[in-house]
């Protein structure tokens, strides 16, 4: 055996199926007649929408963003103890009736309660509410209960 001999071991690859060329598959060999995409070379975008503007184009034009993720509205320390008495139980819907926040406004969004500032009232906070590390220690402090 010479060196000239030898081949390589190189992994099989699978053999790339040429069509557009005539032989036993017609003419047009499953391309269709004319156009774009009967061409040899032929690589259209996939977003080409045939000549219409396509989608992405158009959602470009409306303005504004919405984010998916679901926010935060904030609700301080200072009107919990403005707005309850003590020993009432501060909820969502408790939050929604007492007018501090708005109805609407908690479909898509998370109600958090903030503020480091001293509380004088005993509260209980039900775990539908997020709490801020600072505002859990100064309800806890007042003697507070946080349901987790």
């Amino acid at each position: 055996m010479q060196i000239h001999e030898l081949t390589p071991q190189l992994p099989a690859k699978p053999a790339v199926k040429r069509v557009g060329r005539g032989g036993r598959r017609g003419t047009y060999s499953g391309r269709g007649m004319k156009g774009q995409k009967s061409r040899s070379g032929a690589a259209v975008d996939p977003l080409f929408e045939g000549g219409r503007s396509s989608l992405v184009q158009r959602l470009k034009k409306r303005r504004g963003f919405v984010s998916p993720h679901a926010r935060n509205l904030t609700v301080t320390i200072d009107t919990l103890d403005r707005v309850f008495v003590a020993n009432d139980t501060v909820s969502v819907t408790s939050l929604i009736s007492s007018g501090v926040i708005r109805a609407r406004d908690t479909r898509c969004t998370n109600v958090k309660i903030v503020g480091s500032g001293p509380i004088s009232k005993k509260l209980v906070i039900d775990e539908s509410v997020l709490l801020s590390e600072s505002a859990r220690t100064s309800i806890e402090s007042a003697g507070g209960k946080v349901s987790r």
